[in-house]
């Protein structure tokens, strides 16, 4: 592993920058936008930035899962269910991109990103009325839902958390038990990567250590403020999370393009 030590100020920006982003990523998902082209800008190396990364994005979900589950606002009893099939479709969706040029893959994210805006922007009742009490939760449609999602984030990886949330207001559940349950199968979905990343020695622990906590900080209060201001407040963060990230993927797909 390429030893790289943290300045005092650099692990500072670190932490505080972490505590914004646990926050936003609590309630509309789409940190990683932030906290890993931040680590990469302190000079770490992409598999050292993405290993850190990983380590604190999953110390933050734990802590929103919590928060999430000791309000109520998740659907436990379909969680045993869902990861297996959302660990499987990442599984595929990995193995998918393998043999998928990037020149298709660009276009192909952008053109989801940009129906997840439309349905958002469009669709004013989706995530308002819960039906997480009605018995079609437990229909094929929500484990079809988790393989997807499972999919969406080995396949591409961006903005999945944010994917997820959306995923699971549209069949039926309201923004606050969306976004719980989103984050129990963001804790799932990032164990394989996350033991991967340690066993490969791919994690810079200073780094990892500081923005954890910056993200478990961010994590906690934004998930008490999504749960207390309710499905109005998330669906209005989803919007501006889901066209900041379709705006800085555009930006990047203009940029490959010109080179």
């Amino acid at each position: 592993m390429i030893e790289i030590g943290g300045t005092a100020l650099s692990l500072l920006l670190c932490g505080v920058g972490g505590i914004f982003v646990g926050f936003i990523d609590s309630i509309a998902g789409g940190g990683g936008l932030v906290s890993l082209p931040m680590l990469l800008a302190m000079g770490l190396p992409p598999n050292l930035a993405i290993g850190t990364n990983k380590l604190a994005a999953a110390c933050g979900n734990i802590v929103s899962s919590v928060q999430f589950i000791r309000a109520g606002k998740t659907k436990l009893s379909l969680a045993w269910r869902m990861i297996p099939l959302a660990l499987a479709g990442s599984a595929a969706g990995s193995a998918f991109m393998i043999y998928l040029p990037e020149d298709v893959l660009r276009p192909l994210l952008l053109a989801v990103l940009a129906a997840t805006a439309a349905v958002v922007f469009f669709k004013r009742d989706i995530g308002r009325n819960s039906a997480s009490e009605s018995a079609k939760v437990f229909s094929a449609k929500i484990l079809a839902a988790s393989f997807a999602i499972g999919a969406y984030d080995g396949f591409a990886g961006p903005g999945a958390g944010t994917f997820m949330v959306i995923v699971f207001a549209m069949v039926g559940f309201d923004f606050v038990v969306a976004a719980g349950n989103a984050k129990i199968l963001a804790v799932g979905t990032n164990c394989t990567s996350l033991l991967l990343f340690i066993i490969w020695d791919q994690i810079l622990y200073e780094y990892a250590v500081v923005l954890a906590a910056g993200l478990m900080i961010g994590a906690y209060f934004g998930s008490r403020t999504a749960i207390r201001r309710g499905a109005p407040f998330i669906r209005f963060v989803m919007m501006a999370v889901t066209i900041a990230l379709l705006g800085k993927l555009l930006l990047e797909y203009g940029q490959a393009y010109l080179l």
